[in-house]
């Protein structure tokens, strides 16, 4: 990191971000340079920034709810929106001693981090697909020191499900974009792996098989709780009524957008 951040070559970069058409130049531009060692690691990293590459791959890492995470290319970046799932599990497992979590679709492991971080008798893990997004998740639990489980497997399968009993809580922020978001992706979202979030042709493949097949790894009473789209709350809704969860509640996220919904095994 610079020790002091010279205000013309704050002003250089800001002024190469302005011309790659980054809306907040200023402020990335400030945490390039206080994130690089020195002048020419800072040049270049704006002017790979300046090409949309997303900042935080770029810096190689992110926080997430008060935690430091590394990200990279191969794993999903943590949005503030996330947070709200988080909260949401937590509000709800207020009352529950050591609670057994399970976080499908884990990705850099920041939600299941998350819980741990917040809940610290509990027992969680994170299950993912992806080699490359398991590094990452494996990584930031070292870097951490947060004592979750991580499991290499396919969450449709019904045989990892099936692995799975007498949990009090599933979390997920699964894909869920339909075919139409994935064809008009903003330019820096396309840096991002398409399997963290092709949700098939309506965003909802992923609603449909967690909450049939994961039904019976819950406790009768047991949470599941999902990261949504913000257009997807009535149809993710249904889909657990269907399939036997009750209370179903869709929660928004601090800008008003529908963004969790949940319900409890029957």
């Amino acid at each position: 990191m610079m020790n002091r951040v010279e205000p013309a070559l704050l002003h250089e970069l800001t002024g190469m971000l302005q011309a790659g058409g980054i809306a907040d130049a200023a402020l990335e531009a400030k945490w390039i340079c206080e994130d690089m060692p020195d002048a020419a690691a800072a040049r270049e990293t704006a002017r790979r920034r300046a090409k949309h590459e997303p900042l935080q791959y770029l810096l190689g890492s992110w926080e997430f709810y008060g935690l430091r995470i590394a990200v990279g290319q191969g794993v999903l970046i943590p949005r503030a929106d996330t947070e709200t799932l988080v909260e949401a599990a937590l509000d709800r497992l207020k009352q529950t001693a050591s609670p057994r979590i399970a976080d499908l679709c884990t990705g850099s492991g920041c939600i299941a981090l998350a819980l741990k971080s917040q809940r610290p008798d509990a027992d969680v893990t994170g299950i993912e697909k992806s080699a490359d997004a398991m590094k990452f998740a494996e990584k930031n639990r070292t870097a951490l020191s947060l004592d979750i489980r991580l499991l290499s497997g396919d969450v449709l399968q019904a045989e990892t499900a099936a692995s799975f009993t007498e949990l009090d809580c599933i979390v997920s922020n699964p894909p869920y974009l339909t075919a139409g978001d994935m064809a008009h992706l903003q330019q820096e979202v396309t840096f991002e792996p398409a399997a963290a979030l092709d949700g098939g042709a309506d965003g909802l493949h992923f609603y449909r098989g967690i909450t049939r097949l994961w039904r019976d790894s819950l406790k009768p009473g047991g949470l599941l709780a999902f990261e949504i789209g913000f257009t997807q709350g009535a149809a993710a809704a249904e889909i657990m009524r269907q399939n036997g969860y009750e209370h179903v509640e869709v929660l928004r996220d601090l800008n008003g957008n529908d963004r969790v919904v949940l319900g409890y095994r029957r």
